[in-house]
């Protein structure tokens, strides 16, 4: 049987960044530090830091003293909260999705309309949704672009911003610029912000490259994380087998046995793309 592990497999800098951040924070105090949201989509992890003190929390009025914003970001409202209830931030969200905050929050008071690509539950887009400003539309796929596109109209504005959720696909945000472009005529000035995550992009196409090439695919992460998904997504496309688990003990040994050639690929950065009108 031949295994190849995932070249790009691991977190990504971001996640590291907050994980190690947050063991740094939790060996200064014998205090609980609370996390609004899981730090990141791993159960393990979360559990580890459990154990060294962290309580998570679903709400930013439930905390006390000192709270982690976790790598996922959070959105406007929760700072405001903290500020006025002196409740203090140890901000940890990812640098990338931090950027992506002051991306829309400067194209928004510049007139721009914004078109945000993402998941709509996902934390990390209600986080950056709520810097956009009321000029703004939230696109997760093709249905929504006719909206989107009535929601600009209504507005006036002619100046438009095409930005994403740093774990959104790169086929559809291909495939739903494209079909924007074609709807939008000359009179509109459009800019691109291809935000999402170099890691992603690399990992996504590894994935569909290497799931046409082997017996059995198998996905290892959270089950809730949105990057992991979409290595499920992408492989199933591909590959007729295809395992997505978070622990060894999800593993059917008994079936792997099964194939020749096994793909393990476990997930856990920047390139900017600029298309314009005018």
């Amino acid at each position: 049987m031949k295994v190849i592990v995932g070249k790009h497999s691991g977190f990504c800098a971001g996640v590291r960044y907050t994980i190690t951040k947050a063991n740094e924070e939790l060996e200064k105090t014998n205090d609980t530090i609370y996390c609004l949201g899981e730090i990141i989509h791993n159960k393990q992890v979360v559990e580890s830091l459990e154990k060294k003190g962290l309580k998570i929390i679903d709400d930013i009025k439930s905390a006390k003293n000192r709270v982690i914003i976790r790598a996922h970001g959070v959105g406007r409202a929760v700072y405001d909260y903290a500020e006025k209830n002196n409740i203090t931030l140890i901000d940890l969200t990812c640098p990338n999705v931090l950027k992506i905050h002051k991306q829309v929050q400067e194209f928004a008071n510049n007139n721009y309309f914004i078109f945000l690509f993402g998941i709509k539950d996902h934390p990390e887009t209600v986080g950056t949704y709520s810097f956009c400003g009321s000029n703004s539309y939230l696109i997760e796929s093709v249905l929504d672009i006719l909206p989107a596109i009535h929601a600009l109209k209504e507005s006036s504005l002619k100046n438009v911003l095409i930005i994403s959720q740093t774990t959104f696909s790169v086929h559809l945000f291909e495939e739903i610029t494209s079909t924007i472009f074609k709807e939008l005529d000359n009179s509109f000035n459009i800019r691109v912000e291809k935000s999402i995550c170099s890691a992603t992009d690399i990992r996504q196409k590894e994935a569909f490259d290497i799931s046409s090439k082997v017996d059995l695919m198998i996905i290892i992460g959270g089950k809730n994380s949105s990057n992991t998904k979409k290595l499920y997504e992408i492989s199933k496309k591909n590959c007729k087998n295809v395992l997505f688990v978070q622990t060894k003990e999800e593993l059917d040994l008994s079936f792997i046995k099964n194939f020749e050639s096994i793909r393990n690929y476990s997930r856990s950065i920047n390139s900017n793309r600029y298309y314009r009108r005018n």
